[in-house]
């Protein structure tokens, strides 16, 4: 019935509240409100029944352990501690049991979003474990706090096991009370199931996104998030939780320490004041007059059994005085009149010697002036007492003894440990309710929407490379959906303003740089082809050998080749600077660019400086330019396309990884275009010849990667080569 009613409203709610689902922090804590409400009643409604029938089951956790399950912790716990406060209506001693279902309440969470509840062995593994856990708990508490079990029922039972095992009568209830505990468990874990099984997995989800304050996070974007503040020295989340694990730990103490205190000192004024009134009581119904004959002959004086039997039936109506006894108060001692025996002590005898204790020396004169004096606390053969003395005055006003009234305090220590232990057992419960509830409302209102808008704002600054890039972030940012409804909410809307204007800012740079990147490419093209238009013998070089450099640097990144150097950033400079590798060719004469015929050694080292030459004027362009620019890689190919591998090269003779990557990709791109291509000296080769002098020059004129990454693409070396040969 419980479940049924329970669907129902659950439902019925659902219809009303939510017809298209949407997330909202309205919907969502009308939902966790219902939720709440539904599992304290599904709690108490149960335990009340087993109570009014005296059954030895308890089946108050019900609503606590689907709530957390469902809701988690913070809403399993509140139910908790809920029920045990209403549960006290009925049955008192519940109070100090309310940590146990807060206790439940967590693991039941564990297990509900770690494990499921649809498991059978791993839900018998739950019921056994919280069974002994509370069964243990509950019966050390009952047995050694409540002195037993307040159910006749399980002590009955446990009775029972006794005399059949010959167990302990501890060891008994103990294993009785851990049995029933794991039954009850496992009733309650039965109908919770059930509960789980019929309610849609959507209700469900509403009402766990409900108690998120922005757009709830996939399981990936939390993993995103903690991994991101990995990177932080102390997060603010783990900030938080040990500034208000300390701040609670001390109220807790701080409240208990005053409680304690309080209710030790206003225990002893109680009984100081009940001993005080007793003292007062004694002096009003006795004779004073009689009291130095009593001394001096006791039991011979007419009226002095009858006074001694008015003092034990003062005594004995007075619950707190634990010794009750007039004396007469002499320089060298006190001397007893009448004494009340007491149960653990017998009564001094009329005109007995009782030497003063230490604590009343500082009180010997006033005592001697017949004065009243302030309660003397002392610890002798009588115990931790408080002692009242009132004088005892004759018709003359004279004082001629005291009466005295002993209250015991040995057993305050005793008596207020109990208290403490309660008080502990009570404000646990609503220790753990504290920290659920702090580090619920911190995670939803700061660190969830604060490391939300940090991860991404932080994603926003570093990859904002291509427009898509930005679009995405800025679409990240503003599906949070940020709803706390104070500063923290204010901030992302201001961030969300900035990153927007930010993006269009953005926009217009990229646009600008755009621009500016094809106005720069369109002035190396047109500088490389007054070069290029100079040598006769060179046809679409610059657009070939540019494209082949593309091919190669794609090629080596696909094979991961150079992978730290080969960034796109590099990869952008490489191509795009590509057509000025021979830019150095206008400082040559147009008759050794031009001349149809061999080179002699003087021509050829003048042609041969056209790379210095190169990287000269490359040089002094980069100077006239501040900042990074990609003329640094045109510089290196101007200067060393002509350098070998094997170090045979010029102008330097740089060999291996020393000549930059740069050049040596532009290396094999260059001697691959003036194989194919046709000179004045020459034909041009087949593209097996090609490649075939190519290969042959992989580790000693070329580097063999680079080779080998012209070789794995040359479907579309080819198809290069016929775009150009058919414009040819």
């Amino acid at each position: 019935m419980i479940i049924v009613a329970f669907m129902s409203i659950i439902m019925r709610v659902e219809g009303q509240v939510v017809n298209k689902y949407r997330w909202s922090v309205k919907n969502g804590s009308v939902r966790g409100i219902l939720l709440i409400a539904i599992g304290v009643l599904a709690n108490i409604l149960p335990a009340y029944m087993m109570d009014s029938l005296r059954l030895p089951l308890f089946l108050d956790t019900i609503g606590t352990i689907g709530v957390a399950a469902v809701g988690g912790v913070l809403p399993g716990v509140l139910v908790g501690m809920l029920t045990n406060v209403l549960c006290t209506l009925f049955d008192a001693n519940v109070i100090y049991f309310g940590f146990v279902n807060a206790v439940t309440a967590i693991f039941a969470t564990w297990f509900a979003y770690r494990y499921s509840f649809k498991n059978i062995k791993r839900t018998a593994c739950f019921v056994a474990a919280i069974g002994v856990f509370a069964g243990s708990v509950t019966a050390v508490i009952h047995w050694f706090l409540l002195n037993g079990t307040q159910k006749e029922s399980i002590a009955r039972i446990a009775d029972a096991w006794q005399d059949v095992t010959g167990m302990s009568a501890f060891w008994a209830f103990l294993m009785i009370n851990v049995l029933l505990n794991i039954l009850d468990k496992g009733m309650t874990t039965l109908v919770v199931c059930l509960f789980l099984i019929m309610i849609p997995a959507k209700t469900v989800k509403r009402i766990r996104n409900g108690l998120w304050k922005q757009r709830p996070l996939s399981e990936a974007e939390l993993k995103s998030i903690r991994k991101w503040s990995k990177k932080l020295k102390l997060s603010l989340r783990n900030r938080m939780t040990l500034m208000l694990m300390i701040v609670s730990i001390v109220l807790v103490l701080v409240m208990g320490w005053i409680g304690t205190r309080l209710y030790y000192e206003n225990e002893k004024y109680e009984k100081t004041e009940n001993a005080l009134n007793t003292a007062k009581f004694v002096a009003q119904m006795i004779d004073a007059d009689k009291m130095d004959k009593f001394l001096e002959f006791g039991y011979d004086v007419d009226g002095y059994k009858e006074t001694l039997e008015l003092l034990t039936k003062i005594k004995a109506s007075s619950a707190d005085v634990k010794y009750l006894y007039i004396i007469k108060v002499k320089k060298d001692a006190c001397y007893a009149i009448f004494d009340v025996e007491t149960e653990d002590m017998e009564g001094y005898a009329p005109g007995e010697r009782i030497e003063f204790e230490e604590a009343f020396y500082p009180y010997i004169d006033e005592l001697l002036t017949g004065n009243e004096i302030e309660p003397i606390e002392s610890d002798d053969i009588s115990g931790w007492v408080r002692t009242i003395y009132y004088p005892i005055r004759n018709s003359a006003g004279n004082t001629v003894c005291y009466v005295g009234a002993d209250v015991s305090l040995t057993y305050m220590p005793d008596y207020m440990k109990n208290y403490i232990i309660k008080s502990i057992l009570i404000m646990a419960g609503f220790f753990i309710l504290i920290i659920a509830y702090g580090l619920r409302t911190t995670d939803s209102y700061t660190i969830f929407p604060i490391s939300s808008i940090a991860e991404c704002v932080d994603g926003f600054s570093y990859e904002m490379e291509t427009r898509d890039q930005i679009e995405e972030d800025i679409k990240r940012i503003r599906a949070l959906e940020i709803q706390t409804g104070d500063e923290v909410e204010k901030l992302y809307d201001s961030i969300c303003r900035m990153i927007l204007s930010q993006a269009e800012q953005m926009r217009s740079i990229k646009r600008l740089s755009d621009s500016t990147a094809k106005m720069q490419d369109g002035l190396i093209i047109t500088m490389a082809d007054m070069v290029e238009n100079r040598d006769s013998d060179t046809g679409a070089h610059i657009q070939k050998t540019a494209a082949y450099v593309k091919i190669i640097v794609e090629g080596l990144r696909r094979k991961g080749y150079y992978a730290e150097k080969l960034t796109p950033k590099f990869a952008s400079d490489v191509v795009r600077s590509a057509p000025l590798h021979d830019v150095g060719k206008i400082n040559i004469s147009d008759k050794i660019l031009n001349k149809p015929g061999k080179l002699t050694d003087e021509e050829y080292e003048i042609m041969k400086s056209h790379t210095t030459a190169g990287r000269k004027i490359i040089e002094q362009a980069i100077g006239k330019i501040e900042g990074e620019n990609y003329l640094k890689e045109a510089r290196n190919m101007a200067a060393y396309h002509h350098e070998r591998w094997d170090g045979k090269g010029y102008p330097e003779g740089l060999h291996g990884e020393v000549i930059p990557l740069s050049a040596r990709i532009m290396a094999v791109a260059d001697v691959f275009d003036a194989l194919t291509s046709p000179r004045v000296y020459k034909p041009a080769f087949s593209l097996e010849k090609a490649l075939s002098i190519i290969e042959e020059g992989k580790g000693t004129q070329f580097d063999a990667k680079c080779v080998e990454a012209l070789m794995d693409s040359l479907d579309e070396v080819r198809v290069i080569l016929k775009k150009y040969n058919e414009e040819a």
